[in-house]
């Protein structure tokens, strides 16, 4: 009897690199608290940590835990207003995962710029 091959199956036209990345940036929504975080600096454009910790309710440490994983994906970035940090989100970051989730639902996506 022949022995079967069996493949790993990659039906949508993206390299398998970039599929690191989407789950990457998938990954890092993956907790209701960072959809919170994501969504109100979506609202507010730029926020504060302390009014971040302030509107998801949760611990201090916890917050930052989360925006430091937000932050290493590169959905926010942060800058320095001494001596806090004003959050922002980077929508560019998120324009992978956009595409992906278009292609998949059968649209096609345009490409977004700021």
């Amino acid at each position: 009897m022949p022995a079967v091959k069996i493949r790993k199956a990659h039906t949508l036209s993206t390299p398998p690199q970039e599929d690191e990345e989407l789950a990457a940036l998938a990954k890092a929504l993956g907790h209701p608290a960072r959809l919170g975080v994501i969504r109100m600096l979506h609202e507010r454009q730029t926020c504060i940590g302390c009014d971040i910790v302030d509107e998801v309710g949760l611990a201090q440490s916890t917050i930052s835990e989360h925006l430091r994983i937000l932050k290493a994906a590169g959905i926010i970035t942060g800058k320095v207003e001494s001596p806090r940090v004003c959050y922002s989100l980077n929508t560019e970051a998120l324009e992978p995962l956009r595409c992906f989730l278009h292609e998949i639902a059968g649209q096609p996506a345009e490409v977004t710029k700021n």
